[in-house]
């Protein structure tokens, strides 16, 4: 199952990676896809090749979520990793409260004496 799992992650890795790359930049950053997207005589305008491209790299990276966190629900399944460390935490009202320790009360300031510093 993991192994089926791994070889779909890796594919859509590497087609994410191909669908990316073959988008025009904005700027035209490496001088790739120069021109007007095709004209009339195009296989596709521009912008419903923008549009298709965009909506393949969604679904493409969707996917690839979906395939990360399942290899590592079953990595965890399979290898007994321990839970997370705020899993272990109680939250009870005598640690949140801190019973058993003394309250901490903040130091009286002397009446004379301002509570700020002041400059020399």
């Amino acid at each position: 199952m993991v192994t089926v799992i791994l070889v779909i992650h890796c594919m859509l890795a590497i087609a994410l990676i191909g669908i990316v790359l073959i988008q025009r930049s904005e700027g035209g950053g490496l001088g790739i896809g120069g021109g007007s997207g095709g004209g009339m005589s195009g296989f596709m305008t521009g912008r419903s090749q923008a549009n298709l491209l965009t909506r393949t790299t969604g679904i493409l990276a969707a996917g690839f979520m979906i395939t990360s966190i399942s290899l590592a629900i079953l990595h965890a399944r399979a290898h007994g990793v321990q839970p997370s460390l705020l899993d272990q935490i109680p939250l009870t009202s005598d640690t949140v409260e801190g019973k058993g320790a003394a309250p901490v009360a903040p130091a009286p300031v002397p009446a004379g004496e301002p509570s700020v510093p002041l400059a020399k």
